[in-house]
C-alpha cells in the first residue's frame, strides 16, 4: 500500500462503497444477533450447546461495549453489539482484498502468497466462500488486528448480507488497494452517518458520539506540514547554525529549502521567518532541547490510532 494518494474520483468511489457497506453489514449483525436470542431474556429452545455457549459470550462482549442489561426482565441491548459484528467482517473482507491487491495475504500452511482467483480455487475445492477463505486468511496473518477468539467474528452473518459486502468488495478498482492513504479514508467514511447525525442533532456530544465526530483521516499535506516544521525545523536549524552565513545571505524560503534539502526530503512545507536583523530562522523554532543526532529522537503520536 506504497502508492501514490486516491484520486477524487476514487475517493468518492470510495465513500459510497464503505457508507452502504456499514448498512449491510449493520442491518445483517442485528439480524444474526437477534437469531442468536443475543437481545432475548433466555436462550432459545431450538439452539444448541455451542450457539449458547456463542450467546453468553456475545451477550458478555455486548456489556464490556456498554450495551445495557435490563436486570429485570433479562433483555439486552445491541446497539453497540451490532456496530461491532459489522465492522469487524467488513474490516477483515476489506483487509484480505488489501493484501490480495499488494501480494500479501498469504496461506497459512504453505507459507506464500495467494491471490483472491486463487482463493476461489482453493475455496472451491474445499467446498467453502471465496471471501471468507480468503477473511481467514487474512484474520490468520494479523492476529493481533482479528483475534482469533473476537465472539463478534464468530457470528455468521446472513447470506444477503454476506453477498451484498462481497460485491461491495469486489467491485471496487484495485487501485484504490494499493494507494497509500485509502486505509485511512475507509476508518473515516464508516463514520460518516454518525458524524452527519450528530451534528445535525445539536445535542451535546458524549461518550457515544466523541469517536465519529473526531476520528478524522489526516491527509498526507497535513502530516507533511506538521513533519517539515517540527523534524525540519530541527534540522534547518542545525544547519543554519553550521552555516551562518546562510541564513543572511539566502533571498527566499525556496532557496533555504533547497540549501537544508535531502535526497527525497525536500522539506516542501518548511516556513521560515525573518528577524528585524535579516537573518532567517525557522518559524517554528529550532527545538534545541532535542537529541542532537536524528537517531536519539523518539516520537509519541497521540492521535494515531
Amino acid at each position: 500500500m506504497a502508492g501514490n494518494s486516491l484520486s477524487a474520483d476514487h475517493r468518492k468511489l470510495l465513500a459510497r462503497a464503505v457508507l452502504n457497506a456499514r448498512r449491510e453489514a449493520e442491518a445483517g449483525a442485528r439480524e444474526s444477533l437477534r437469531a442468536l436470542a443475543v437481545d432475548h431474556h433466555e436462550p432459545f429452545g431450538h439452539m444448541d450447546a455451542d450457539a449458547r455457549k456463542l450467546r453468553n459470550a456475545l451477550r458478555a462482549h455486548g456489556r464490556q461495549l456498554g450495551d445495557a442489561l435490563d436486570a429485570k426482565r433479562g433483555t439486552q441491548s445491541v446497539d453497540r453489539l451490532a456496530h461491532e459484528v459489522a465492522f469487524e467482517h467488513w474490516h477483515r473482507m476489506l483487509f484480505a482484498r488489501f493484501l490480495a491487491e499488494n501480494g500479501l495475504l498469504m496461506h497459512p500452511s504453505l507459507g506464500a502468497s495467494v491471490t483472491l482467483e486463487e482463493c476461489q480455487e482453493l475455496a472451491r475445492d474445499e467446498g467453502k466462500d471465496p471471501w471468507d477463505l480468503a477473511a481467514t486468511f487474512a484474520q490468520v496473518s494479523l492476529p493481533q488486528i482479528f483475534r482469533q477468539d473476537d465472539p463478534a467474528l464468530r457470528v455468521t452473518l446472513p447470506a444477503n448480507a454476506r453477498t451484498a459486502l462481497e460485491r461491495i468488495v469486489g467491485e471496487l478498482p484495485a487501485e484504490i488497494f494499493c494507494a497509500s492513504d485509502s486505509l485511512g479514508w475507509v476508518y473515516q467514511f464508516w463514520q460518516a452517518d454518525k458524524k452527519d447525525e450528530v451534528n445535525a442533532s445539536g445535542n451535546k456530544i458524549g461518550a457515544d458520539e466523541i469517536s465519529p465526530v473526531t476520528q478524522l483521516f489526516t491527509e498526507d499535506y497535513m502530516v507533511d506540514f506538521l513533519l517539515d516544521n517540527t523534524l525540519g525545523a530541527w534540522w534547518a536549524g542545525k544547519q543554519l547554525a553550521a552555516n551562518p552565513h546562510l541564513a543572511t545571505t539566502a533571498t527566499s524560503e525556496a532557496e533555504l529549502r533547497q540549501a537544508v534539502s535531502m535526497p527525497g526530503c525536500p522539506w516542501n512545507y518548511l516556513r521560515f521567518l525573518k528577524s528585524d536583523e535579516g537573518a532567517w530562522r525557522p518559524a517554528a523554532g529550532t527545538f534545541d532541547g532535542w537529541p542532537k543526532s536524528a537517531a536519539a529522537i523518539r516520537a509519541l503520536d497521540p492521535c494515531m490510532g
